[in-house]
């Protein structure tokens, strides 16, 4: 069983890069980068140079649940449009962040606080859309837990240590007023080959693992949803992706951006109402592993589309979670005003 289900994983491994996009720079508990995906080649030349009108403009993105609400937008275009969008799909952040640092990458879909950093170092970008809240949930293996206190005095295999979801984890532990053992491990695969191997094992899991080990292993529940939790005890809300605009291409398309945002919104809605005609699409864009894991990962990921003063204030409130626990994790202190673009 451990063979199988490794097997299976090391396919979704590339799809839970944002996990390591989540880490501050230099953190020794971030995976190794995984090579681009073969459907696109990542390292394709860009220009600073904003696109004109029937020009493509690339949107970098990584694999996972953070890009899934692209796809349709991506499908559907006009093919007599002004302006052509093209994925640029990545397996990790620091296949993305040179760009964005240097100003060639003029949109990227990555994490929220990998925003707060990059525009700590001085990355002229603006975020202009939620795209993704909490992708995070807990799995267990003969192991009842049917609410968050359930996990009081409980073993509890996760990764992520030094990173967004040991942070989400404290939070809703703390906000809970109560105590688990946490073992971090290094990546994703090892908590799901623990969750094999044990008799009894609870685990935290983002998608399209989630998904991925629940079809291999019949034993396995899904218990808890981590965002749903969150909402539970906080004011503030769960936010693992958003979508950044170089401010250059701002300055000089701010109607194109508008236009992206609307044809975005539109894409994530189809995809939270027909997961089932999306999923295809993800997955011949190579987001996910296949369409069946995305047909039933798009439920769990919590798909959004939140802009304008909505986005200011969700990404705001959740950086400033972070920065409580560990500053360095959004750059060392909270974006100012412009860090948002429409609000």
């Amino acid at each position: 069983m451990k063979t199988r289900l490794a097997a299976v994983l090391a396919a979704a491994l590339a799809a839970g890069a944002w996990l390591a996009a989540c880490a501050p720079a230099g953190d020794p508990a971030t995976p190794s980068p995984s090579p681009p995906s073969p459907a696109r080649d990542a390292t394709a030349a860009t220009s600073a140079t904003v696109p004109a009108a029937s020009e493509t403009v690339e949107v970098a993105a990584l694999k996972g649940p953070t890009t899934m609400g692209l796809a349709w937008l991506l499908d559907s275009q006009d093919a007599a449009a002004p302006t052509r969008y093209e994925l640029s799909l990545h397996g990790a952040a620091d296949e993305i962040t040179p760009g964005l640092v240097k100003g060639e990458t003029m949109l990227a879909a990555i994490p929220a606080n990998l925003a707060a950093v990059l525009y700590a170092k001085g990355a002229k970008i603006k975020v202009a859309a939620v795209n993704t809240l909490g992708v995070l949930h807990v799995v267990t293996k003969n192991e009842p837990v049917a609410a968050f206190a359930d996990l009081a005095g409980k073993k509890v295999f996760s990764t992520g240590k030094g990173t967004t979801p040991q942070y989400v984890l404290d939070y809703l532990l703390a906000k809970n007023g109560i105590r688990a053992e946490v073992e971090y491990l290094s990546e994703a695969a090892e908590v799901a080959a623990r969750l094999a191997a044990s008799d009894q094992a609870i685990a935290v899991l983002p998608e399209p693992y989630v998904t991925t080990v629940l079809a291999q292993d019949p034993s396995l529940t899904p218990a808890l949803d981590l965002t749903v939790e969150w909402d539970k005890v906080s004011e503030t809300t769960l936010v693992t992706g958003v979508l950044v605009v170089a401010d250059q291409y701002l300055e000089q398309n701010p109607s194109g951006l508008d236009a992206f945002l609307d044809e975005y919104r539109s894409s994530i809605e189809h995809a939270n109402a027909n997961p089932g005609d999306v999923a295809p699409v993800i997955a011949d864009l190579g987001i996910v592993p296949s369409a069946e894991v995305a047909a039933a990962a798009i439920p769990r990921s919590h798909l959004a589309f939140l802009s304008g003063a909505e986005c200011k204030a969700a990404v705001a409130a959740y950086l400033g979670v972070l920065a409580e626990a560990n500053p360095e994790s959004v750059g060392g202190g909270l974006p100012g005003d412009d860090f948002y673009y429409g609000a």
